[in-house]
């Protein structure tokens, strides 16, 4: 595995538990013995993060989540590929299970990291299955339950 992202859910469980491990994490055990894989973090998860940020504590973790990334050059921004293949994803999921699924949920963005994640061959580490396996349907990328 060349490396992974964490997925939202895996930090707001961090924040909810108290244990801040993962903000730390900066390499996982690889598949490969002995290795570790760098963990990237996708500038959509900063942004879920800083909007639902309660406190100044939060803010401040994640200020320093960010500029650890950005200080090894491990931010993962989507391109308008990514984007304009998100919309295409996002149609096909509306078009299978209703438009309004797309509108009452955070896909756009599940679909962004999923995107972004495909093209830099990342594997994904995720709380929130259902979204992302709704997502896998329609295209092709690696994820998991964290």
């Amino acid at each position: 595995m060349p490396g992974a992202i964490f997925d939202t859910s895996v930090y707001v469980r961090a924040f909810r538990t108290g244990d801040l491990n993962a903000l730390s994490l900066r390499s996982i055990p690889s598949n490969v013995k002995g290795e570790r894989a760098p963990v990237w973090l996708s500038v959509v998860v900063l942004e879920e993060l800083l909007a639902g940020a309660s406190d100044q504590s939060a803010k401040k973790a994640l200020a320093e989540l960010e500029r650890d990334f950005q200080g090894v050059n491990r931010l993962l921004v989507p391109t308008q590929n990514d984007w304009k293949n998100t919309g295409t994803i996002l149609n096909k999921i509306g078009q299978k299970y209703g438009f309004e699924r797309i509108g009452k949920s955070r896909l756009t963005n599940d679909a962004l990291i999923a995107l972004s994640a495909a093209r830099n061959g990342l594997n994904i580490l995720t709380v929130n299955a259902k979204d992302f396996a709704q997502i896998s349907e329609f295209t092709t990328f690696s994820w998991e339950i964290a």
